[in-house]
């Protein structure tokens, strides 16, 4: 618009008018070709109603005449009225099947529900008709002959209307030449073989589908239906071989004929077959070779049909046998809203729920620093949806560089720290022992000289019971972390206006990347037997919304309540829970029978993986928190200088590639506050020096 009026002022009339003329037609044009689109369609159709109509009278018309010829008495067309009567008869049927809306109704598509609907109409619309055209003298003259007149018109417009619909129904199909993907045993040989297991209703709904296909993309071989049904022999030309549990029968008949499949296309609604039903065609079907497509039923949800729990909505209740934590949140308000917090790790699945919950205490600012775009973008829309007056910074940010730390923490200034990025799968890390203390040991203490350096108010350590008595390096970079931000908090001891650095332990999170629980739901799906690492292990375990309440709760009450410094709060998780008990409950909680419909398999320990699971060190005393559910947790603290000079030598193996240095240094720490392990150990020179990673570990 401003160039528009910037040229209108600087060049004459005419030109100025030109481009009024020109501006006209570009804003409306979409709208010219609008109304263009809906004439046209409007046009299209009253086109097509008018042939239909057309046909239909002409159908009316030609069976009364054939009546009025074969069985009148009076002679057609000399008797005076009957080619008027037949006009008018046709008009009266054909407005009667209008106003009905029959012609509504596609010819492409005439069904058996078309067909009742149009011998429902011809009733009133003949009888309506037969009443108008008795007013005709030459009509009235065939008073003896009328019944029979009106039931042969009635049967021969019925066939003839009949025909030209099925006729054009018939006409598409061969068009559409969509009967190439059926049968399989004719034209589909060159097609992938499926076999349908569903009920004939669905299984007929499906083929219908496949033969409206342009290019086939499947050949059906064979239909199996829920239950075993005797007078069902085709479906839609296409045998029926039995019900489910028919599989291997049916597999094994079709590789006799040479059309094996390699598909089952399953109707998974919860309706026709349930979920120890699914599991078992799931098995069967692996078992088999074949690959297994589940089509599930959307329908069921819309309708809010009730097929008992949804195994990907189980309660802690259901899997622990406990009920799920509940925890205050008075005191989170005063310290979140209206400050800028900000959150590490901010994509993952703990510091995404960090997020979600801070979101809501209407923090003035929430800095979300993640290091992949995509979970960066992911939190950021979700929040951005539910909460667009939040002041919500995304960062794309990676801690082990202190440069862009640094950045972040100049740029926004934040009041409280919620670390929560770290690497976390027991294996890789314990494969790869540099990138695990480069993220969770520098990486934090990174996070937390920013802390320092730029006055934040806290900074709360997101930490794990793996960090207990560690023997994996994940444990035991995470308890070096856990040291050195207990080391910082304790230097504050004596300066009131020191940042605060506290360590929230919890166990397993229910439903995190990588846990057990998404695994288990995994291997049901597919029909797997599903693996545990020995019939012992014992795990803690919480959902995700009772970790990020401790998180918040306990780090909130501290910092009101300024607690003791040094303090690692843990969340009262109740017993351990063994893992085989756990997968029996989930094979239950499925309708399946552990070790007969789902059995488990024992794969061994995985590198750096503990049997048991604590929530407290050896050298740390358990003390109440007077914070309902949740424990303090005291130990001895690592001096500053000491821990620092040795960080400083884990980030010189990190920097030469020495894995068995890390290693060494790692673990060498974790046993300082125990005493098991001294401080000589680590500041021998002799030992600090870039070894092989071949070298045996030195102690």
């Amino acid at each position: 618009m401003n160039q528009t009026a910037a040229g209108a002022s600087a060049s004459s009339m005419s030109s100025g008018s030109a481009n009024k003329f020109l501006r006209v037609r570009k804003f409306g044009s979409s709208e010219t070709r609008s109304r263009s689109s809906i004439t046209q369609f409007s046009l299209r159709r009253a086109f097509r109603n008018t042939v239909l109509m057309t046909i239909d009278f002409v159908v009316v018309a030609l069976t009364l005449a054939l009546a009025f010829e074969l069985i009148g008495k009076t002679g057609f067309p000399k008797s005076d009225g009957h080619l008027g009567a037949i006009l008018s008869f046709g008009l009266v049927v054909v407005g009667v099947f209008y106003t009905a809306g029959l012609y509504r109704r596609s010819w492409r598509y005439f069904s058996f529900a078309h067909a009742i609907q149009l011998a429902m109409l011809t009733a009133p619309s003949f009888a309506l008709a037969w009443v108008a055209i008795l007013l005709v003298p030459g009509v009235r003259a065939e008073h003896g002959q009328l019944l029979q007149i009106a039931l042969a018109q009635w049967l021969f417009a019925m066939s003839a209307l009949f025909f030209v619909r099925g006729a054009r129904r018939a006409l598409r199909e061969k068009l559409t030449q969509g009967a190439k993907a059926l049968p399989a045993f004719s034209d589909g040989k060159n097609l992938r073989g499926a076999l349908l297991v569903g009920s004939p209703d669905w299984v007929l709904s499906i083929i219908e589908m496949l033969k409206r296909e342009s290019t086939p993309s499947l050949s059906i071989c064979g239909i199996l239906l829920p239950s075993v049904n005797d007078t069902l022999l085709q479906i839609a030309s296409v045998p029926v071989l039995g019900s489910h549990d028919d599989l291997a029968h049916a597999v094994e008949t079709l590789d006799l004929q040479g059309r094996r499949p390699s598909l089952v296309i399953a109707c998974d609604d919860g309706t026709d077959l349930s979920n120890r039903e699914m599991a078992r065609l799931t098995s069967r079907a692996r078992n088999l070779g074949l690959e297994l497509s589940r089509i599930r039923d959307g329908w069921s949800h819309i309708l809010q049909r009730n097929h008992g729990t949804s195994p990907d909505e189980l309660s802690v209740k259901d899997l622990l046998g406990r009920s799920e934590f509940t925890l205050e949140g008075e005191q989170i308000t005063s310290q979140i809203t209206g400050k800028c917090v900000l959150v590490t790790g901010a994509g993952g699945t703990i510091g995404g729920e960090l997020c979600w919950q801070l979101a809501s205490f209407r923090p003035s600012r929430l800095v979300l620093v993640e290091h992949s775009e995509y979970h960066l973008y992911a939190i950021e829309m979700k929040l951005r949806e539910q909460f667009p007056d939040l002041d919500v910074q995304p960062e794309l940010c990676n801690i082990r560089e202190r440069d862009e730390v640094r950045r972040v923490f100049e740029k926004h200034r934040p009041v409280i720290v919620y670390h929560a990025a770290a690497l976390k799968h027991v294996p890789i890390v314990e494969a790869s022992p540099c990138a695990g203390v480069h993220t969770n040991i520098l990486g934090t203490r990174i996070v937390a000289d920013a802390v320092c350096e730029f006055s934040a108010k806290a900074m709360v350590q997101v930490s794990t019971d793996k960090a207990v008595n560690p023997v994996g390096m994940m444990g035991a970079t995470k308890r070096v972390g856990e040291l050195y931000s207990q080391a910082l908090d304790m230097c504050g001891v004596d300066d009131a206006d020191a940042p605060r650095f506290m360590t929230v332990r919890f166990g397993n999170v229910l439903g995190s990347s990588g846990s057990i629980v998404p695994l288990f739901h995994r291997q049901l799906r597919e029909g797997r037997p599903l693996t545990v690492t020995h019939p012992d292990i014992e795990r803690f375990f919480m959902t995700v919304r009772e970790a990020v309440q401790l998180i918040l709760q306990s780090s909130s009450a501290a910092l009101s309540q300024n607690s003791q410094r040094g303090t690692i709060f843990v969340l009262d998780m109740g017993k351990a829970v063994r893992i085989v008990d756990l997968a029996y409950r989930m094979i239950r909680l499925y309708g399946l029978q552990p070790e007969i419909d789902v059995p488990v398999e024992f794969v061994g320990l995985r590198p750096g993986e503990k049997l048991y699971e604590e929530l407290f060190d050896i050298c740390e005393e358990q003390l109440p928190s007077g914070i309902k559910g949740i424990f303090e947790a005291q130990s001895k603290p690592i001096p500053l200088p000491f821990i620092s000079r040795s960080i400083d030598r884990l980030a010189r193996a990190v920097e030469l590639g020495d894995h068995t240095e890390a290693r060494r240094i790692t673990h060498t720490l974790v046993k300082v506050p125990s005493g098991s392990a001294g401080f000589e150990v680590i500041e021998n020179e002799s030992l600090s020096a870039p070894r092989g990673a071949g070298e045996p570990l030195k102690a």
